[in-house]
């Protein structure tokens, strides 16, 4: 049997839906009915029959599912594609469909009023023939599409909470919304009638679709508050991540590491520390995957396993432009040491992105994480969900010390302010600042390191060149102003 841990004086029993049971504080009160509301396309299915499916895997509990718009043929094939093989726990006895969908008979004539009276009825004789511990109902308003009123919907509602309480089984019922946001569900009493209510939102917004979820109510018991983003898996359901659940406990090391470029770690104050996370933020053509490039070469050289996630350019032309700095990136590929994972922003959503990234990094188990651009990520989500990605990334990566270095477009050649390190400059450990330079009819490059979190650091801000060998850092600029805002000036009586 499923675990119950406490929140108040009701117990829960986990989804195992991934994320969802830290924002709800353990799971779904026990022995409670939960309506799961949202529009069509929200996953409302998905999220019923993934805690139908997680009952039986994780703890061996049977489920029966009503269904009462789909036929259980259409459903057992839509649910195969999440690894959920639903005939062979029939055949088990773990899983029981009851079929409540329409009738299509065209003659059907309807006769005196409808009562759920033998639906209910039926459902008990399920629950009590296999000791069902789960149950879900798919939709409620294919069921009560049929009442002519609300007061009808409202007792029925009453009823089926009422049955399923007193045999003690923990129930979703889903319903359809007509809006993401405003009225819960379509009849307007659903959520009255239930004990706890779940949102499911799928929000376009900048032509970008946001799927988010709420836990609206618990009765008697404590969840997280608002809404948080999560996608779906096509070979594990839906993915939660819950920001509010993470917590800045994660240890700080004191060891120091190369970034890669010795003249940059002197300005450093000899290093990066293992667990920081670098902004690199810079215009295009100033050295940031370059600097990139350097950063994971210098961990290979240490013999350290590194992950290079680009958003803009193939693995070939990461090859390419490494070799064309000196650094071959083959052999660290063939030895296992080094993988590159390349994807268009474009195409998945951003949470999508998020979790891929999460479950390659527990896979590969990397000491560095280099990631370009994230300028490139930002441009296929809201602003908001933008900063909970960084915020969920950097904190995933700190909570496992490893070293992370991110890079960063800026939106004018001559430098200005970022909208990506806007969003992310009080996250990130330490800020690289790349510039180009106008002087005396030649346009030159400067480096200057803006932040440094728990360290001293070199202030000034020093002239660079870039060759066939990779970044050469030289002297500071002397006699000038405004390199950061773009608007270099001699300063008066200097050469």
């Amino acid at each position: 049997m499923s675990a119950a841990p406490k929140h108040g004086n009701v117990a829960k029993i986990p989804t195992e839906i991934a994320g969802f049971d830290s924002i709800a504080k353990g799971g779904l009160p026990c022995g409670r009915t939960t309506l799961v509301a949202g529009t069509p396309g929200s996953a409302k299915t998905v999220f019923a029959a993934q805690f139908m499916a997680a009952g039986i895997e994780q703890y061996a509990e049977p489920g029966v599912f009503v269904t009462c718009e789909e036929s259980a043929d259409d459903l057992r094939q839509n649910l195969q594609a999440f690894g959920w093989d639903i005939q062979s726990w029939e055949d088990q006895g773990y899983w029981v469909f009851l079929d409540a969908s329409p009738d299509n008979d065209p003659e059907a004539i309807e006769a005196g009023s409808y009562d759920l009276g033998g639906l209910i009825a039926r459902i008990r004789g399920a629950v009590n023939r296999i000791g069902a511990q789960r149950l879900a109902i798919d939709s409620l308003g294919a069921m009560f599409s049929r009442f002519p009123d609300s007061r009808q919907v409202r007792w029925d509602l009453y009823r089926i909470s009422a049955q399923m309480k007193k045999i003690g089984v923990t129930s979703i019922m889903t319903a359809e919304r007509e809006a993401e946001y405003g009225s819960i569900a379509r009849h307007g009493v659903e959520e009255f009638v239930s004990d706890n209510v779940v949102i499911l939102r799928n929000v376009l917004e900048a032509e970008t679709r946001r799927r988010t979820l709420e836990v609206l109510k618990f009765r008697g018991t404590t969840h997280q508050k608002g809404e948080y983003p999560f996608t779906i898996l096509p070979a594990g359901g839906i993915v939660a991540i819950p920001l509010s659940a993470m917590e800045l406990t994660q240890r700080s090391s004191e060891l120091r590491i190369s970034s890669g470029n010795e003249r940059l770690d002197d300005m450093c104050g000899g290093g990066i520390y293992r667990d920081s996370i670098v902004l690199v933020s810079g215009a295009t053509g100033t050295g940031k995957t370059l600097l990139a490039t350097e950063f994971t070469s210098g961990g290979l050289k240490s013999g350290e396993r590194c992950l290079l996630f680009a958003f803009e350019e193939s693995r070939d032309q990461i090859i390419r432009n490494a070799h064309g700095w000196n650094v071959d990136y083959l052999p660290a590929e063939q030895r296992g040491d080094l993988q590159i994972r390349c994807s268009y922003p474009e195409s998945e959503g951003l949470e999508d992105h998020l979790v891929r990234i999460r479950e390659t990094i527990d896979e590969f188990k990397p000491h560095r994480i280099a990631l370009d651009s994230l300028t490139a990520l930002e441009r296929v989500a809201t602003p908001q969900g933008f900063r909970e990605f960084v915020i969920s990334l950097t904190s995933f990566i700190k909570a496992r010390e490893t070293a992370g270095l991110f890079t960063a477009s800026t939106p004018s050649l001559m430098g200005g302010s970022s909208v990506t390190e806007a969003h992310i400059s009080t996250l990130t450990d330490s800020i690289i600042l790349l510039r180009y330079v106008e002087m005396g009819g030649e346009v030159q490059r400067g480096l200057t390191v803006l932040k440094m979190r728990g360290a001293g650091h070199e202030k000034s801000i020093r002239q660079f060149t870039i060759d066939h060998q990779g970044m050469h850092i030289g002297e500071q600029f002397r006699g000038v102003e405004g390199i950061l805002e773009g608007h270099p000036n001699r300063v008066l009586g200097n050469p």
